[in-house]
Order: structure tokens, then sequence, then C-alpha cells
């Protein structure tokens, strides 16, 4: 039973990694930008994953870990950022291999502007509980800086797409963890509502987790494009 959350994360990475050398995806020769984009968003939501296991916003049930500890972290949730953000990033390359066409790209400012205001909305309403504050105002903070600041490269049509598919398995993913439990959230930190075992944030979360992720692994792939063709690369 300590092996279960362990298994989990090697079930979401499994066939992402395998299907890596799909012929038409080519996913495996993206990697020089899919690992440092994972290695930095990693480190801030690491950083605010030990805030709240010391705010106690969550817990980890021992009975489902291994046992090993990394910066007051069970070793399977650090892996977590490792193989959720790219099973992720190996859909979103998938839908853009396959469906390069994309009848989303008019709607996205809209679709995001609604999001923003909603980050707003429950802020103001859900400031005094952790998990609720720090999750809307970085999602509200990243999503404004990627529509209204970044100006490089466009790239959300796309990425709500992604994010609409990676629901399926993180409804299942989530699912198993929070059902089992091997994570334990304490309600008086988010906002008490939740789809099946599910907390409401947590949608939300993963929208904060993928967006970076792409995010970073576009514009590592763009620097690149543009060495490549100064002739520097």
């Amino acid at each position: 039973m300590n092996y279960i959350y362990l298994l989990i994360n090697v079930a979401v990475i499994f066939f992402p990694l395998v299907l890596s050398f799909d012929k038409k995806v080519h996913f495996f020769s993206k990697w020089k930008f899919v690992f440092p984009a994972i290695l930095l968003t990693g480190m801030v939501f690491l950083v605010w994953d030990v805030l709240f296991t010391k705010l106690n916003v969550w817990s980890f049930n021992p009975r489902y870990l291994i046992g090993i500890n990394l910066l007051g972290l069970p070793l399977e949730e650090i892996l977590f950022f490792l193989t959720v953000p790219y099973a992720c990033i190996f859909i979103y390359e998938c839908l853009n291999a396959y469906f390069p066409k994309n009848g989303l790209q008019k709607y996205s400012l809209a679709v995001s502007n609604l999001f923003l205001g909603l980050c707003i909305a429950i802020l103001f309403f859900g400031y005094n509980r952790w998990y609720t504050l720090i999750n809307f105002g970085f999602l509200l903070i990243v999503l404004a800086y990627v529509e209204y600041v970044n100006v490089e490269f466009r790239f959300m049509y796309r990425f709500y797409r992604a994010y609409l598919v990676s629901l399926v398995p993180f409804y299942i993913v989530n699912g198993f963890l929070t059902a089992i439990p091997v994570v334990m959230y304490n309600n008086k930190e988010n906002m008490g509502f939740r789809i099946g075992t599910i907390p409401f944030e947590d949608h939300f979360y993963l929208m904060s987790l993928l967006l970076m992720n792409i995010f970073l692994y576009e514009l590592f792939k763009g620097r690149a494009a543009k060495l490549i063709n100064k002739g520097d690369y």
C-alpha cells in the first residue's frame, strides 16, 4: 500500500514517455525545451508546496508513501512536478501535431478575460483562505502577464485546448489522490467546494501549473528558433 503515490506517478508518465518517439510528434526532440521549463516551474511550485505543507493547507497520508522525504515533502510529491507537467506538455504537442487548425484562436483573449474576472471575484470573497488566495492570485498574475505583457508569441488558443483535454487524466489522477486519500486537504484553507472528492481550487492549480510550463516551453523554443534563423544555434 505504501507504493500507491509512486505508482500513480509512474502511471501518469508511462504512456507519454513511451509515445514520445511517435514519428509525427517527435516529442523526444523537444526535450531540450521541455525539461528546463519543468525544472523552473517545479522550483516555484515546490516552494508553494513546502509552504502549504507547513501551514497545514494539505498533508500526505504516510500509509501510501514510501517514506523518503526531501525539503519536508514526500519524494512522490516532488516527482509529481515532473510527471504531470511532462504528460500535459506531451498532450499539448500531440494536439498541435495532429490538429494544427484551431477554431478557438479568435476566442482565446475573451476566455482569458473571463478567467481573470473569475480570479478577481474569487479573491474578493476567499482572500482569507491560504489555498484560495495563493492559487487564484498566482493564476491572475501569470495569466495577465501571458496575455497582456507577453507580445512575442501567442499560444493561448492552443493552451486552452490542451487544458481541456488534460482535465480527463486530471480527474482520474486527482480522483485517486483525494479519494483514497493520499493527499488530505484542510477545508479551513479552501472554499470547501468539491467536485467529487477534488477541491474546486485544484482545477485552477492545474491551470497555473500547465500555463507556466507551456509558457516557458514556448519561450525556449522561440528563442532557439531565432538563434537558428540567425545562424548562431
